[in-house]
């Protein structure tokens, strides 16, 4: 019986990794460039962001080389802010745009980066399968031209673009 929940524990915890078929993460990446300040700019719907407007993504090194992960919106409907607080690792090549993030104790999910602003200004970001997506940005408001190769290149890949949600700020 104990093989048998070490085993179905195990599939059952890398079920979450892994990235969608045409989604590859980017090379070259530099984890301390990545750190600080995001504005979710887009996204797909999923429970743990439904409602939530002024979304950031606060990525900040711990001293252990644990990135601590603080997603942060507004919820409309509750008139409060809403607050995340997980964490991530390298998932696989330090120069490599793929990591694993945890929200909920040893439960570690895919955060792939698959298109980076060469000045780090802009993420495309994939979960482990076709139905997690963000654009991240440094600010707030990008341009149109950005936000169209976003959705180009997001359905490209799959994603069901035409369900997308632009963030309010």
């Amino acid at each position: 019986m104990k093989l048998i929940l070490t085993i179905f524990s195990t599939l059952f915890l890398s079920a979450c990794m892994g990235m969608p078929e045409k989604v590859q993460p980017v090379d070259n990446f530099e984890l301390q460039r990545f750190l600080g300040t995001w504005y979710e700019i887009a996204r797909l719907d999923h429970s743990f962001e439904r409602g939530l407007s002024q979304v950031t993504a606060q990525y900040t090194l711990q001293n252990n080389g644990v990135v601590e992960v603080k997603n942060r919106g507004f919820n409309t409907d509750e008139d409060k802010w809403k607050e995340a607080v997980g964490k991530a690792k390298l998932a696989g090549d330090a120069d490599e745009g793929y990591l694993k993030v945890s929200f909920f104790g040893p439960f570690y999910s895919s955060y792939v980066i698959f298109e980076l602003g060469s000045n780090y200004d802009y993420a495309f970001v994939s979960g482990f399968n076709n139905d997690y997506l963000w654009l991240l940005a440094r600010t707030p408001v990008i341009d149109e031209r950005l936000k169209q190769r976003f959705i180009d290149e997001a359905g490209k890949r799959g994603f069901a673009t035409n369900e997308l949600i632009f963030v309010d700020h």
